[in-house]
């Protein structure tokens, strides 16, 4: 009996030692990663930062990425191997212990897109040891996720209205209401709408016609489907045909709107143009037309008639009195000789 208790103890007291000297596994719970942007820009790169919150002297990193939207760029924390879709990276503490790694990243830069493109970051991680090889941690199979989006660098859309010549009461005028941006964001329900400011009892209209041929005033019910258009991309020109029609003369001001009918009818952008309507067409008198001075062509013709210059006349006076003195002295001379 006194037998079996010493092999008991001799078992239990080797196996407190094999515990103690053992290796033995813990979940990472400290890890924290993030991203330094979350909206990235064609070119633009972007780091996802790994803090194992730990010093570690062991681990094997993989971070996987859209190779639609992203190209690897670098790695500082360990010895990486990109595959084109993850990004795996590998640290071993040479030094036994000495120089151990808290953290790491891995740097991507973004393609060329058109469209806005939600995306993820999964990161997992196998190997993971403390600087005493005894201390090892679960590995991460679970992704952890970080999400993105990439987009182009929008440029806002500008409204212009454009005609040619004068505006005159009741009299339909040609215009063209053209919406552009040369990298416009995505909306998939817009509409145009317009807002006017008149003379006292004046009115206007601005009447666009649709693909089925009915006319719809801008001004009174605005343009587009009810549930709205779409817009968005390079190089976005949109025109729209406009036929408006002034009841007086005067100063009008238009307010043109392109709205968000996703969200509340919030405007996208606005453009405010003046407009001068005249009473009539500007009077031409081809007869008298004026000049760059804006005087009459017939004053100043006129005004060159009269002189600019007195005309000089002393010259004459030398005329008439070189021969005097030339005879004068001839006479003398013929007198003198007969004498």
């Amino acid at each position: 009996m006194k037998k079996n208790i010493h092999i008991i103890a001799i078992f239990i007291v080797l196996g407190m030692i094999l515990l103690s000297t053992g290796v033995y596994a813990a979940a990472l719970d400290t890890i924290h990663i993030t991203t330094t942007k979350t909206t990235v820009n064609p070119k633009e790169n972007v780091t996802v930062d790994i803090d194992f919150g730990k010093e570690l002297g062991a681990y094997t990193v993989d971070v996987a990425y859209d190779n639609n939207l992203f190209e690897y760029v670098s790695t500082e924390g360990g010895t990486s191997n990109d595959t084109g879709t993850k990004v795996r990276t590998t640290f071993y503490d040479t030094t036994g212990g000495s120089n151990p790694r808290s953290k790491m990243s891995v740097t991507f830069k973004a393609k060329d897109v058109l469209t806005s493109n939600p995306t993820d970051f999964s990161i997992t991680a196998e190997g993971l040891a403390g600087p005493n090889p005894s201390i090892t941690y679960d590995d991460i199979t679970i992704p952890i996720v970080k999400s993105v989006v990439v987009e182009p660098k929008y440029v806002d859309y500008s409204i212009k209205l454009n005609y040619s010549g004068d505006i005159i009461k009741n009299v339909q005028k040609d215009m063209k209401l053209v919406v552009s941006s040369t990298m416009g964001k995505n909306y998939e329900h817009t509409r145009i709408v317009a807002e006017a400011t008149t003379p006292t009892n004046a009115t206007v209209k601005l009447l666009a016609t649709d693909s089925a041929n009915l006319e719809h005033d801008i001004i009174e019910s605005g343009w587009g489907d009810a549930e709205g258009e779409s817009i968005g991309g390079k190089d976005v020109v949109k025109e729209l045909a406009i036929k408006g029609i002034f009841s007086d003369s005067g100063k009008y001001k238009i307010t043109f709107k392109l709205i968000n009918r996703d969200d509340s009818d919030a405007v996208i952008a606005s453009k405010t143009v003046d407009i001068t309507v005249k009473a009539s067409e500007t009077a031409q008198n081809p007869n008298n037309e004026t000049n760059e001075n804006n005087k009459p062509n017939e004053e100043i013709k006129n005004e060159q008639t009269e002189p600019t210059k007195m005309p000089q006349t002393g010259n004459t006076v030398y005329v008439y009195f070189i021969p005097a003195i030339m005879i004068l002295t001839a006479a003398f001379i013929i007198l003198k000789k007969k004498n």
